[in-house]
C-alpha cells in the first residue's frame, strides 16, 4: 500500500501518490462525498426534522435516543393537529412520560417497537392520560405507511400514463390509478356488480 500509484498505462511516469493515499482520498472519500451530496439533495430540513423526531420516539436501549426538543420539533410540523396551547401541554406530558417509561420495572420496560408502545398505552389506559403523546405516536406509525403508499403511487404512474395514454384526462387518470394501486380491493368485487353499475348509469339500447 506504500508503493507509488501510477495513473494511466505509462509506467515511466513517476508519482508521489501512494496506493494508500489514492484509495483513501481519491476513491473512498470521493464516494462518501457523492453519497452525502445525494442524501442532502433527497432530504431537506423538514425531512431531517421528521427523521430525527421519529428516531427520538424509538424504544431501543431503554429510550436511549429520546430527545424532547426533537420530538417537540416534530410536533411543530403538524400545525393543524398541534396548536400553541397543545404544544405546551405536550411538553408537560413528555416530562411525566419520560420519568415513567424509564423506570426499571413497569409495562414499558421490555417494549421493542413503536407499535408495542401504542398497544401498551391503550392497554394501560394511559393513552387518555398522555393523549397528545399517543396521538404523536399514531402519526409516526401512519407516516411510514403513507410514505410507502405515496412512493408506490408515483411508481405506478409510469405504467398507467405511458406514451399511448399521454393525453389522458386528470379525472380518468385518477380513476385508473385507484384501480391499479388498490388492485386487491377491486379483485374482490364481482364482475356482475361492475356490469350492473355501468348498466344503471344510463339507459342503453343493448343489455351489457
Amino acid at each position: 500500500m506504500d508503493m507509488n500509484y501510477v495513473r494511466g498505462k505509462s509506467k515511466r511516469k513517476k508519482s508521489s501518490v501512494t496506493y494508500s493515499y489514492h484509495l483513501r482520498v481519491e476513491v473512498f472519500y470521493a464516494i462518501i462525498d457523492l453519497q452525502l451530496s445525494e442524501l442532502n439533495n433527497r432530504f431537506n430540513e423538514v425531512n431531517i426534522d421528521l427523521l430525527l423526531g421519529m428516531a427520538s420516539l424509538s424504544l431501543d436501549n431503554s429510550f436511549a435516543n429520546y430527545d424532547k426538543d426533537k420530538i417537540m420539533k416534530l410536533a411543530t410540523h403538524y400545525p393543524d393537529e398541534f396548536t400553541d396551547s397543545m404544544l405546551e401541554d405536550l411538553s408537560f406530558e413528555l416530562d411525566i412520560y419520560t420519568d415513567y417509561v424509564q423506570e426499571a420495572d413497569n409495562e414499558f420496560s421490555n417494549l421493542k417497537r413503536l407499535g408495542d408502545l401504542s398497544k401498551t398505552l391503550v392497554k394501560t389506559n394511559l393513552h387518555m392520560t398522555w393523549r397528545l403523546i399517543y396521538f404523536l405516536v399514531k402519526l409516526r406509525l401512519i407516516l411510514s405507511v403513507a410514505t410507502a403508499t405515496v412512493e408506490s403511487a408515483f411508481s405506478s404512474m409510469k405504467y398507467v400514463k405511458n406514451d399511448l395514454r399521454s393525453r389522458i384526462g386528470d379525472e380518468f387518470f385518477n380513476d385508473c390509478l385507484v384501480c391499479y394501486i388498490e388492485d386487491e380491493v377491486f379483485e374482490s368485487v364481482p364482475n356482475d356488480v361492475i356490469i350492473d353499475r355501468f348498466q344503471n348509469m344510463t339507459s342503453r339500447r343493448v343489455q351489457l
